[in-house]
C-alpha cells in the first residue's frame, strides 16, 4: 500500500515520506489534505517563487487544507 505525499500546513513544501517535521520549516503540521503541486527549480529566478515566499527548491503544494 503506498501512502499519499505529505504537504506542509504551513509553507506548502510536499515530502514522499512519512516524516514528523517539515524539512524546510521545522513545522509539525503536515496533512494529506493537499492538491496540486509545482515544483521550483531556482527559486531565485522565479517569479512564482518570489511571491509566494519560497527560498528553497523543491515541490510545493498549491491548496493545503
Amino acid at each position: 500500500m503506498t501512502t499519499k505525499p505529505l504537504a506542509c500546513r504551513d509553507c506548502h513544501a510536499v515530502f514522499d515520506a512519512a516524516i514528523q517535521q517539515c524539512r524546510v520549516c521545522g513545522s509539525s503540521r503536515l496533512t494529506e489534505d493537499w492538491a496540486g503541486y509545482v515544483t521550483i527549480a531556482h527559486p531565485e529566478q522565479s517569479e512564482l517563487a518570489h511571491s509566494s515566499n519560497i527560498s528553497d527548491s523543491g515541490r510545493y503544494a498549491l491548496k493545503v487544507r
